[in-house]
């Protein structure tokens, strides 16, 4: 299982990603987290927002898919996309498998 990260400006950004990843099939699962306060390096000055966290659940061959749909479709400039592999149960990794091209 990888799961693959990024952060949206607001909800509704969020959730429009993660409906399209769905139906595209480069994610099986995305799991939205309100409440993230970043602060960060932006054009020369430290810069402090509140953002939604979103964690796309897909597999090794759907990967990079997904990365190249979420750099396509993100609403940030340079939306920072980030992955770490999983190890998850037989059951789950054959859902993945079967929900991800």
């Amino acid at each position: 299982m990888i799961h693959v990260t990024t952060t949206c400006p607001d909800r509704a950004s969020a959730e429009r990603l993660a409906r399209a990843a769905l139906a595209e099939h480069v994610t099986a699962c995305a799991n939205i987290l309100g409440g993230v306060r970043s602060l960060y390096h932006w054009q020369g000055e430290i810069a402090e927002d509140d953002e939604v966290m979103v964690i796309f659940k897909t597999s090794e061959a759907a990967r990079p898919a997904l990365v190249a749909f979420l750099e396509a479709e993100h609403p940030y400039d340079v939306p920072v996309i980030t992955w770490e592999r999983l190890d998850t149960t037989p059951d789950a990794a054959a859902w993945l498998a079967r929900e991800t091209r």
